[in-house]
């Protein structure tokens, strides 16, 4: 949004000063347009790009939007067989550096592998046990989802229903897996 209102404020710019005339208001419209295009709109965050991921984030993806209820797991067929999924059937991970059931993924790491967050005690869907499923309490109050005791993330890459991307990457001091409804890493 933000290169299309400056590029408009460009043309203006450009167009008001081979006209002459009317180029002092053109002008200071085209200013006026390029300093508000300047400044972040409130849906607009640092946080809208994932760092090491390097994509934007969409608005309406299950990785940026605050849960409004319980998170529901399901299991589902991926390449690398069956694993757990959340919102939109994206494929959860966990993460080798957590121990004890607590999260180690803050700041940059929670902005490539965003923690899948809950309203609410999580609902075991198709395929998994909700005597697997639990929460702890992150240090921003928010409520993160655990399965066999492993906090459980998505993966900024994974665009949709199926995708594996994060499946055994080693990131963030620490290896990354898909989890099986078993609650153990998948394997390729």
């Amino acid at each position: 949004m933000r290169k299309l209102l400056y590029a408009g404020a460009v043309a203006i710019s450009l167009l008001a000063a081979g006209c002459g005339g009317a180029g002092d208001d053109a002008s200071r419209v085209a200013n006026n347009q390029l300093n508000e295009s300047q400044t972040p709109e409130p849906d607009e965050s640092p946080t809208g790009t994932t760092p090491s991921a390097g994509i934007p984030a969409s608005p309406t993806s299950p990785i940026q939007v605050s849960p409004s209820g319980p998170a529901r797991i399901d299991a589902a067929s991926t390449s690398l067989g069956t694993v757990l999924v959340g919102v939109e059937g994206r494929t959860v991970y966990l993460f080798t550096k957590d121990k004890g059931g607590v999260s180690t993924c803050t700041k940059a790491c929670a902005a490539a592998w965003p923690p899948v967050l809950t309203a609410g005690a999580p609902q075991a869907g198709t395929g998994t046990r909700a005597d697997r499923l639990g929460t702890i309490r992150l240090e921003d109050g928010s409520t993160q989802v655990t399965y066999n005791k492993h906090p459980l993330y998505y993966y900024a890459k994974d665009q949709k229903a199926g995708d594996v991307l994060g499946q055994d990457l080693h990131d963030f001091g620490g290896e990354w897996y898909a989890v099986t409804p078993e609650g153990k890493k998948a394997k390729r």
